[in-house]
């Protein structure tokens, strides 16, 4: 992507918690991070002062491309970042952030295993989980485990031996319920095994397991009676749940769903899209579809649904949307959720779709500041009485004087309008006149918009000096529009300006960004065309070559080339395929003409 689009990416970002996402030039994820405000972070990078180290240099030389996710909290960033990163395995989160930097929670090999956290992964010393994104996201799963169990903390070497000789004495921990007294004898080891079990699930990512545990024993112990056992457990799930439900980005009660959602403009529509995988976002995009034409919402969100899902093979068996889909897959369902945080996940999409939105119009916005920017300029150059907003410009091409044509392209806003351009063969000129060339193509293109009643462009641009421009003066003038429409001439040589009625050019600075815009219309037309010259001489050439064949004609040739193309088609093709176009005795002629040239 070009340095000038990525500049318009960092101005238009949001200043919003979320998640962002750098691209390479194959369109490869290689980095995810979260941000509090992503506009910040993402500048940061781009910061000629920042005191950047080797890695994260070469991390910004590779961005070429960059995506975001907004999120409603910056809690709910982390936990997508980390979602993000363990599906994407992204090159430079582990370049950036390596083994010796990621932190690690461990299950020491020890009587009465502690869980600690660590940045060195020694092997032997415990079974490890991670690593994590941040220490942040660690230590709120250290945090939960030791809230719902009573996992030591000291660094006590709890042998048989050391218990039985009262070796230790128990702590504050022990006092204020955090930890049973194992190291006195208070806790037996199987029961101190059981919690470290359930703790593994947790750290595993599987809280399920954890929560059918409580509920089960909950159970056991409300039907045995015992209420305050049953209490602890049922204050156990409570805390858990809050754990799973403080956040949309993780919620167990969200299974495996895709969400979508569109946001439409005047021309344009703008959709995201989420995949959620037991209760996590793994999968975010937006997109940008333009020109919908005459399609409505409900078919384009339809469209784009089936194309995403296709992309990463989503099974999903539900779609939430913010508007009914037109159609879906058959055994997919869609629902619009109404209340609840179904509800908010898709308000948490149409979120992400808006901002891109907000985001093009911005840079539209800006694009088109800029373009105006350029053509006053150019106005002020040219001392125009009105802004070129539509911008003309005619070139004339041959060869020695053979297959003369000429193109016309057409500019607006600065940019170009190719639906507007124009190839035009030379009629009534013959042999090498540029002038009269020139004449007639202006003649013939305002004669017609004139008799159409369309619009004419506010400047004339001739790609030539003074003599073109006299010829395509006196077009304008018999066809009633010189004296409306200001016309200059470009030289190619020095690049001088020429106007109407002054035999000097006009003097603007080379560095001036109005003289930039003429240069590359003027460029522009020249390679229309060229191009247009090319074709017509190769067909020319081709059309010569098969009238050389014996019982080949002008109008066999033509229709020859009309079905083949090429005389490379022509010649790979069989000779039945040739028969069906020309008499039998004709195919076989330009068969074996054709395969002589071939073998040569």
């Amino acid at each position: 992507m070009p340095a000038v689009a990525l500049k318009e990416q960092l101005d238009n970002l949001p200043e919003s918690p979320g998640v962002y996402r750098y691209y390479n030039d194959k369109q490869i994820l290689i980095y995810v991070g979260k941000a509090k405000n992503i506009k910040k972070r993402v500048t940061s990078y781009f910061n000629a002062s920042s005191n950047h180290n080797r890695k994260t240099k070469k991390l910004v030389s590779e961005i070429k491309n960059i995506e975001y996710t907004i999120s409603n909290t910056e809690f709910d960033a982390l936990l997508l970042e980390n979602n993000l990163i363990k599906e994407n395995q992204p090159k430079y989160n582990i370049l950036l952030k390596d083994d010796k930097t990621f932190p690690y929670l461990c299950i020491l090999k020890e009587r009465f295993p502690r869980i600690i956290s660590t940045r060195k992964f020694i092997a032997g010393q415990g079974e490890y989980f991670g690593p994590f994104s941040s220490v942040v996201a660690m230590k709120s799963v250290l945090e939960l485990v030791r809230k719902l169990y009573s996992i030591r903390t000291c660094s006590f070497n709890l042998s048989k031996e050391n218990i039985a000789h009262k070796k230790f004495k128990v702590c504050l921990e022990y006092h204020v319920g955090n930890c049973k007294g194992p190291c006195e004898g208070l806790q037996k080891e199987e029961e101190y095994l059981e919690d470290i079990k359930q703790a593994r699930y947790i750290l595993k990512g599987n809280l399920a397991a954890v929560q059918n545990y409580f509920e089960t024993q909950m159970n056991i112990h409300a039907e045995n009676l015992d209420f305050e056992k049953a209490q602890f457990y049922k204050d156990k799930l409570t805390l858990l749940d809050k754990f799973q439900t403080k956040s949309l980005v993780v919620n167990k009660s969200i299974t495996n769903i895709d969400v979508i959602t569109i946001i439409t403009g005047e021309a344009n529509a703008y959709v995201n899209y989420l995949q959620i995988i037991e209760g996590s976002i793994v999968y975010s995009k937006t997109i940008a579809i333009q020109n919908v034409g005459d399609e409505t919402p409900e078919e384009i969100i339809s469209s784009a649904a089936q194309q995403l899902r296709e992309s990463i093979k989503s099974e999903n068996k539900l779609i939430l949307s913010n508007i009914t889909l037109a159609y879906t897959e058959p055994g997919v369902e869609n629902a619009i959720p109404e209340i609840g945080d179904k509800k908010k996940l898709v308000a948490l999409s149409a979120k992400n779709a808006l901002e891109l939105k907000k985001e093009k119009e911005m840079s539209k916005l800006a694009r088109k500041s800029r373009n105006f920017e350029v053509l006053d300029i150019l106005q002020k150059d040219l001392q125009l009485k009105s802004l070129p907003v539509i911008i003309e410009c005619f070139d004339n091409s041959n060869f020695q004087g053979s297959s003369p044509v000429a193109s016309m392209v057409r500019f607006v806003d600065a940019k170009p309008d190719k639906a507007g351009y124009r190839h035009f063969n030379i009629k009534t000129v013959e042999g090498p006149n540029d002038f009269a060339s020139m004449k007639e193509i202006v003649t013939r293109r305002y004669k017609r918009l004139i008799e159409e009643n369309k619009q004419l462009p506010d400047l004339i641009v001739i790609d030539g000096g003074k003599g073109q421009l006299s010829s395509a003066i006196e077009a304008m003038n018999e066809v009633g529009i010189y004296g409306r429409i200001p016309v200059i001439g470009i030289a190619k040589r020095l690049e001088e300006i020429y106007t109407p009625g002054d035999n000097l050019p006009l003097m603007i600075n080379k560095k001036s960004a109005g003289l930039r815009l003429l240069q590359q219309i003027r460029d522009e037309a020249h390679r229309f065309a060229i191009t247009f010259h090319r074709l017509k001489r190769s067909k020319k050439n081709t059309s010569s070559t098969l009238e050389e064949i014996e019982g080949v004609g002008k109008a066999t040739a033509e229709k020859l080339l009309k079905h083949f193309k090429s005389l490379k088609k022509l010649s790979e093709a069989d000779l039945k395929t040739i028969e069906a176009i020309v008499p039998h005795h004709v195919a076989q002629k330009v068969k074996e003409v054709l395969s002589k040239e071939e073998s040569k």
